[in-house]
């Protein structure tokens, strides 16, 4: 009888494009010995490369081909009976070409997925947004904890990237509006595929989205109010009063945007007008989620923050890990008072 606990750690690594590292790779090779027949390998062939989702979005070929690789050699170093269904499998992989994206699906509690195009490289055409950084997995999973935040509020994420944190947002916190932006145009194009995979469509003629129900998902879709969505192009040095009067957010998050002195003073700019433009109402509640990878940038951050008089204290940390990291990941939230 297969290990069906061990399938779907399996799964949920594999369903996100995790390093091949990270999986229970010692573990399989315990229980195939104490399984001789092939259900163990079929359960995780088919909770992996013939999920369902991975045969409608498939991870990278390299990535499938090299996963394959390594299940066929845990199986071989067992002595076991030969499987044909990998091997066929693994066949079927070898004949396509390599291509430049591939698919990640990240199970939400809910049990929907977020489904997202990334690029297979972590810069490609000019820009490091088109893949998903920690932080927007971190700030997600915060969200998710604490969606009394987003309910039935407007949401304007700043570097929205391919649109991970604002999907996940959308399909569990039952936000009013959310508004995606970004700057750049490649990321912008990715951004919107990526709304339209995960059963959002844009209106025709305008950057608003709408929420549509794909056969066989009416009774999830009824779990919580379609959301109003936005995509805006955004450029914090330029960004206008009239832009910035038409979002009217009551919340403003961002995710892995603190990592370089101009662009943390681009953001603290942006900020800034904000905070002049809401003056006569309640200010939005500001939640900047970020990898501490180098403590300089870090304290320049908190520094520059400091010279404009916005204040800041660290969110506590969210209990339950609802994403798979291929390692633990040095994330801070701060939440600023603008």
């Amino acid at each position: 009888m297969a290990d069906t606990e061990l399938g779907l750690r399996f799964q949920r690594r594999f369903l996100a494009a995790r390093q091949l590292r990270s999986f229970p790779w010692p573990e399989l090779e315990q229980n195939l010995r104490a399984w001789p027949d092939s259900s163990l390998l079929l359960d995780i062939l088919h909770k992996t490369v013939l999920h369902p989702l991975c045969v409608k979005y498939p991870p990278s070929t390299k990535y499938r081909r090299r996963f394959l690789t390594e299940l066929i050699k845990k199986h071989e170093s067992t002595a076991a009976e030969p499987l044909d269904e990998l091997y066929d499998t693994l066949a079927d992989i070898l004949k396509e070409e390599e291509s430049t994206h591939g698919y990640k699906n990240y199970l939400l509690p809910t049990g929907e997925a977020v489904t997202l195009s990334e690029s297979v490289a972590i810069v490609s055409g000019g820009t490091t947004g088109l893949v998903t950084w920690d932080a927007a997995l971190h700030l997600a999973e915060w969200a998710i904890e604490n969606s009394v935040v987003f309910s039935n509020r407007t949401v304007l994420e700043l570097g929205s990237g391919i649109g991970f944190t604002g999907i996940a947002i959308c399909k569990t916190c039952s936000p009013k509006t959310y508004i995606f932006s970004d700057y750049h145009h490649c990321v912008l194009k990715q951004l919107t595929e990526n709304i339209r995979l995960n059963d959002f469509v844009l209106e025709p003629g305008t950057t608003q989205c709408v929420r549509t129900e794909s056969p066989g998902q009416e009774a999830e879709a009824t779990k919580y109010p379609n959301p109003k969505l936005i995509v805006a192009e955004l450029d914090w040095g330029s960004v206008t009063e009239k832009q910035l009067l038409d979002l009217q957010p009551d919340v403003v998050i961002a995710a892995d945007v603190v990592y370089d002195p101009e662009v943390i003073l681009a953001l603290i700019g942006m900020l800034q007008k904000l905070s002049t433009f809401t003056a006569d109402t309640k200010p939005p509640e500001v939640y900047i989620a970020f990898t501490i990878r180098n403590p300089d940038t870090n304290h320049l951050f908190q520094a520059e923050l400091g010279k404009v008089g916005i204040r800041w204290q660290i969110t506590p940390a969210h209990s339950n890990s609802i994403f798979l990291y291929d390692m633990q990941p040095n994330v801070t939230i701060l939440q600023l008072f603008i």
